[in-house]
């Protein structure tokens, strides 16, 4: 494939002097009547829920890479395409698609900074047109080294080259916001709330760099590491997962079961 248009993480300014670029695919995220009212024009609407399974109480599975591969064929996206995805809350559904295209082997993915907050504040173009591709057969390469399941932890707890990020709320990694059986957080990780990383009095656009990676290295969050986040249903730190990305973290996995596996088996160990 060509050299890709964008970075991980695009502003608004930068996507609008691309709309014509046929090499671009562009994903709305949003909620569906938000699509139907406005949105960037020649965006195509993919729902969430699509893109991850469940399997109760665990939720935010990543999805069967067969039903994945027919739902990108029947969207119409294209392999040798740039993928830009947005939403309306934070990135993190963008981010989860970015994290799952990566899991398929697909790399050339963005998210829009401040997704389609940042796009109307930018008084940018908007259609109701509701694009539809053709069919359009779409092959994926399932990639393991960006997943953590449960084992994956487990076996490596205790390696020291391994750290685990929790982008929780401070009160759910504490264990008073209980939203699966047991409360608490894998032992040894760290916390870093994925609402820090972003400003919402800026359109939800990203903190700077330097902010975030600030943030990062109070943690001890090194490039030397292998880092795994993980949050309830891997949503927020997906965006997490990015934001490491985009900084040139070389090993990041998610954890997809994330803490509605985690905290609803009564066997793996937790801390308070």
């Amino acid at each position: 494939m060509s050299r890709p248009i964008f970075p991980i993480f695009v502003d608004a300014e930068q996507l609008a002097g691309q709309l014509n670029n046929q090499q671009l695919q562009i994903i709305d995220m949003c909620a569906l009547e938000s699509y139907n009212e406005g949105h960037i024009p020649g965006a195509l609407h993919l729902d969430y829920a699509d893109i991850v399974a469940q399997r109760p109480p665990i939720s935010g599975l990543l999805a069967d890479y067969k039903h994945l591969e027919e739902l990108f064929s029947r969207l119409g996206l294209r392999n040798n395409a740039h993928i830009l995805a947005y939403d309306s809350e934070g990135s993190g559904k963008a981010a989860r698609l970015f994290w799952t295209l990566a899991a398929c082997g697909i790399n050339n993915v963005s998210i829009l900074n401040g997704g389609i907050h940042a796009w109307l504040a930018g008084k940018h173009p908007l259609s109701k047109e509701k694009k539809q591709l053709s069919s359009n057969p779409f092959s994926l390469t399932p990639t393991a080294d960006v997943i953590a399941d449960k084992a994956y932890i487990l076996e490596h707890l205790k390696t020291p080259d391994v750290m685990i990020l929790d982008a929780r709320s401070p009160e759910e990694y504490g264990g008073s916001d209980l939203r699966s059986k047991r409360g608490g957080h894998i032992p040894g990780a760290k916390n870093l709330d994925w609402s820090l990383t972003f400003d919402r009095q800026d359109l939800l656009r990203l903190k700077p760099t330097a902010t975030i990676q600030a943030l990062l290295d109070e943690r001890g969050f090194s490039t030397k590491k292998e880092i795994i986040v993980h949050c309830q249903t891997h949503h927020r730190s997906a965006l997490i997962y990015a934001i490491l990305k985009s900084l040139g973290y070389p090993r990041v996995r998610g954890y997809h079961g994330s803490w509605s596996e985690w905290g609803n088996c009564l066997e793996t160990p937790i801390e308070k």
